[in-house]
């Protein structure tokens, strides 16, 4: 078997969703285990709904719900020509339950509430794939997710029993080939042993193909994009990309590790781990090459790759007392650091100083003040960019330094990591 991904944005609206069957037809009498992630940005008004929710606000809580709702209803209007086709008692079943969230028990909990409502998003989705494709003539099963993955109660970035999911899908899974072709589940969803859902993190629709590809054994796995493959910069940023033909494994990781936004960075371990190649194509061009990630190493060199990480703050701490930086200093450093939930992208230390680069959207300048200033002295600068090159040279780190000042480099024999500013 094989294993495919769709993303939000190659299930956005009708013809999208047509396209995928048009795709499938590609690989008819093909078993295909097929992952979907929500339509289009449904799981950012699934967040809303869930903070309405939080917040009491009844009167918004019911007008994103139903605004959801419609945006499901006018792509199914489309897909299903029939207004008695059962499709649509399913999907409105599903709306009419979320709305009578808002007056059942809520926990205190908000990671909790957050996955039981964010994840209907996946559900609704591959509900309304599985139903359409089952109607244009393909032997196809939905298949719940929740009943599937199984993970810890980490809500929001729960983590996967390998060997309990493994069995799941050797025992649910794949005999349901032996009636279908295609088995369509959701992305980004897991369940608890108590039957609660829980998600694998912000855009996790891509680990959760790698997970049914490595306990399935499968061939391969393709990730459909609307992109022709990986590309060695993001084009908001840069111009004259190349696409990378052929990464290794490793190469990959490195990628996403450092930002790049095709893969997400738990999906390639489950395939390296089982030698499963994953292939990132074009929907919009699906006969095309693509990029091939694999086990060898060979080409990762040939075509540096560029990561762009914009709205940067960069703090540095040195202790008031003028005492080194030595471990026990940093240790209570990074201990502050955690009460303020930031996210380090780039750390560097001197005998004095402690300096870190963040993401100005996800951390907070004041509380950060509030952590330290008792005993560190804090300086900070906003409005930066961190720039990672993949295989760099003198000349690709002077291409995107034009104009730009560097505050604070480092370098390793692959890859170079610039902060910068306009001049």
């Amino acid at each position: 078997m094989n294993v495919f991904k769709f993303g939000g944005a190659s299930v956005k609206d009708a013809e999208a969703v047509k396209n995928v069957l048009s795709i499938l037809h590609l690989f008819r009498g093909q078993k295909l285990g097929i992952v979907i992630s929500a339509m289009g940005k449904t799981t950012n008004a699934m967040e809303l709904i869930v903070e309405a929710l939080w917040a009491r606000e009844k009167e918004v809580f019911a007008e994103i719900v139903e605004e959801s709702r419609r945006y499901h209803l006018a792509i199914m209007s489309d897909l299903f020509p029939d207004a008695n086709a059962g499709i649509y008692a399913d999907i409105n079943t599903e709306f009419d339950q979320l709305l009578a969230k808002f007056n059942e028990p809520v926990t205190d909990n908000f990671d909790f509430e957050y996955d039981q409502i964010v994840s209907l998003g996946e559900v609704i989705s591959t509900k309304i794939v599985a139903a359409y494709i089952q109607q244009e003539g393909i032997p196809l099963k939905w298949m719940d997710a929740r009943k599937l993955i199984r993970t810890d109660r980490k809500y929001r970035e729960a983590e996967v029993n390998w060997e309990r999911t493994t069995r799941n899908f050797q025992e649910r899974f794949l005999p349901e080939f032996e009636q279908s072709d295609v088995l369509v589940t959701q992305g980004f969803i897991g369940h608890t042993s108590e039957g609660f859902t829980t998600t694998l993190g912000r855009e996790g629709s891509d680990f959760t193909a790698g997970i049914v590809a490595y306990c399935c054994n499968a061939e391969a796995v393709t990730i459909w994009k609307d992109v022709p493959g990986m590309l060695n910069a993001d084009p908001k940023w840069f111009d004259n990309t190349v696409k990378l033909d052929q990464i290794s494994f490793k190469e990959a990781i490195e990628l996403s590790y450092y930002g790049a936004s095709v893969i997400h960075p738990k999906t390639i371990k489950p395939l390296q781990n089982k030698k499963i190649p994953l292939y990132v194509k074009s929907f919009i061009h699906p006969e095309a090459e693509g990029t091939i990630i694999q086990e060898s190493t060979a080409t990762d060199h040939l075509v540096p790759s560029f990561i762009f990480k914009m709205n940067q703050i960069l703090f540095s701490f040195t202790p008031k007392d003028f005492s080194f930086l030595v471990e026990k200093n940093l240790s209570d450093i990074f201990d502050r650091l955690s009460k303020t939930k930031a996210k380090i992208n780039i750390m560097q230390n001197s005998a004095l100083d402690f300096s870190i680069l963040v993401d100005a959207d996800k951390v907070s300048i004041q509380r950060v003040l509030e952590v330290f200033s008792d005993t560190y002295h804090v300086k900070f600068n906003e409005g930066l960019e961190l720039v990672t090159i993949r295989h760099y040279d003198q000349a690709t780190i002077d291409r995107v330094t034009v104009d730009k000042q560097i505050l604070l480099q480092q370098k390793t024999r692959e890859t170079a990591r610039l902060v910068v500013r306009q001049k």
